[in-house]
């Protein structure tokens, strides 16, 4: 079993920037992807960034060039660094795990980006 749960949201104005942490309470060594996916008011959960155990790294077209995922294996995070924010990625952010286990998410963390 995996518990997860991001940490870093907040408020921040466009142009600014946030990193997310996602703390895994189990080990990560099995996962076969961690993902970040959003969800904003009124609309469908997305993904927005996503790492293989193969090492293959996926970005949504809306975060490509801005966001940055990456993992610390010795400390069972995954992380999204974000970039020149931008009022429409105003959302809940969730990280999400595959492994050989299950199917896990996180609670989600609020990011507001509004003047």
């Amino acid at each position: 079993q995996v518990r997860l749960e991001e940490s870093g949201g907040g408020f921040v104005q466009p142009g600014g920037s946030l990193k997310l942490s996602c703390a895994a309470s189990g080990s990560l060594d099995d996962f076969e992807a961690m993902y970040w996916y959003r969800q904003a008011p009124g609309k469908q959960r997305e993904h927005v960034a996503g790492l293989t155990r193969r090492g293959t790294i996926a970005y949504s077209d809306s975060a490509e060039g801005r966001f940055t995922i990456s993992r610390d294996n010795g400390k069972n995070m995954l992380y999204l660094q974000m970039n020149n924010l931008r009022p429409e990625d105003t959302a809940v952010y969730f990280c999400h795990v595959l492994s050989g286990a299950g199917n896990y998410w996180g609670p989600g963390t609020q990011i507001t980006v509004s003047s």
